[in-house]
């Protein structure tokens, strides 16, 4: 059984994803897969490669943006952006808990101008607490209004 939580009409983040689960993904009309996790991050852990190839096989498109515990870089968010900007349909992107992919939508999302009050009540409707990040969210925000 999933655990796809919804951030937007059409972004959902998720904890780790299981092969059987993409093919659940695309039942529900999803149409990419973004994946913000890196491999190795957990012995138990599938591989990026199954993902990408379980997507491929159900019609989704897969997107690789790992995120470490590093932290998040521009790169990363103008990738997250570009990906979002790629298509109108359903997009699931997952990590290991889901919360980096939280915070990596509402960064792209807040870098194309959308008010930071909005990202983070939906962020907690999902479960997902992006108060670390509101300061940087609020900037982009107010950059990409200017």
């Amino acid at each position: 059984m999933s655990d796809f939580k919804r951030l937007s009409d059409r972004v959902w983040a998720s904890p780790q994803i299981t092969v059987g689960e993409v093919a659940e993904a695309a039942s529900q009309g999803f149409v990419m897969v973004v994946n913000n996790r890196p491999d190795g991050e957990a012995d138990d852990q599938p591989a990026g490669s199954q993902i990408e190839q379980a997507a491929k096989e159900h019609g989704l498109e897969y997107i690789a943006i790992p995120v470490g515990h590093s932290g998040f870089s521009q790169p990363q968010l103008e990738a997250m952006a570009d990906a979002l900007g790629k298509t109108d349909g359903k997009v699931l992107a997952y990590c290991r808990s889901g919360t980096r992919s939280t915070f990596l939508w509402a960064l792209a999302e807040a870098s194309r101008g959308t008010d930071p009050a909005t990202l983070v009540e939906a962020a907690l409707a999902a479960g997902y607490d992006i108060g670390p990040v509101v300061p940087t969210l609020e900037m982009l925000s107010a950059k990409a209004r200017d």
